[in-house]
């Protein structure tokens, strides 16, 4: 990578240096590289370290760039389709769908603002299922299932008391309801202590949220709250969920 002047570009400095580092990771990076370190590459294109870094984080949420615990900022794989338009009367995760994985089920008071969409009591315990959604091998998704009691009456309080076990018993038991429907609102955010550690992330990552409200006969059956990486993976809505559009596609389409 060569020094370039930045001085007279009316663009902000930082949105300059973007693009210019986007080209090349394109031509002289590959794959899972390790950038230099900001020092350095703030050095080399004789900007600020804060500029730089306004640069680098504009990349990451772009997926470009990834940045890894213990290891550096390195050049992000191609971003993974996952699809989350089910039809309309499936369950998320239901059936042979072998992406979400159980993880634990614990019983809890929902946040106010999912009491409320479940219509339930505000003090009163729920069970909460948490689940990791797993793509070619790479944790991309962690989900929060809050289910009320009242969606899942004939479960034992016997069988299965804890952990996947339990998580497995709950959404057997969710799955047996007629599903009417469902709702999702997508919103970026940044990512939870928790979120951030089984998705191999920062805190304060971004992420995106993906709420969805399934419906029953009864009204509102259950609330999936799942926290998606921003940087490895495109959400789609479609039926078929197959569009693929690649970066250097996107820069000629915009150009």
């Amino acid at each position: 990578m060569g020094t370039t002047q930045l001085e007279s570009v009316q663009e902000p400095k930082y949105w300059h240096l973007k693009t210019v580092l986007s080209e090349a990771l394109d031509s002289d990076f590959a794959v899972g590289e390790i950038l230099p370190n900001e020092r350095d590459l703030a050095a080399r294109f004789g900007v600020a370290r804060a500029t730089l870094r306004q640069a680098l984080e504009q990349l990451e949420l772009e997926g470009r760039l990834q940045r890894r615990r213990g290891v550096g900022t390195t050049v992000a794989p191609p971003r993974v389709g996952v699809a989350v338009a089910a039809a309309q009367h499936d369950w998320a995760g239901g059936g042979t769908d072998e992406a979400w994985q159980p993880v634990e089920c614990t019983t809890a008071t929902a946040p106010a603002a999912v009491a409320a969409v479940l219509a339930c009591d505000a003090e009163g315990p729920v069970h909460v299922v948490r689940r990791i959604r797993v793509t070619r091998g790479q944790a991309v998704a962690a989900e929060l299932l809050y289910v009320p009691s009242s969606s899942v009456p004939e479960l034992s309080a016997i069988e299965a008391p804890s952990g996947p076990t339990r998580a497995r018993s709950v959404l057997r038991e969710l799955h047996r309801l007629g599903l009417d429907g469902q709702d999702r609102s997508v919103e970026l955010g940044s990512a939870r202590a928790d979120d951030a550690k089984e998705l191999d992330r920062l805190p304060g990552a971004p992420v995106l949220v993906v709420t969805t409200r399934y419906f029953a006969a009864s009204g509102t059956a259950a609330v999936s709250v799942a926290t998606y990486r921003a940087d490895t993976c495109r959400l789609t809505f479609g039926d078929s969920g197959a569009l693929e559009i690649s970066h250097d596609e996107q820069e000629r389409q915009a150009s």
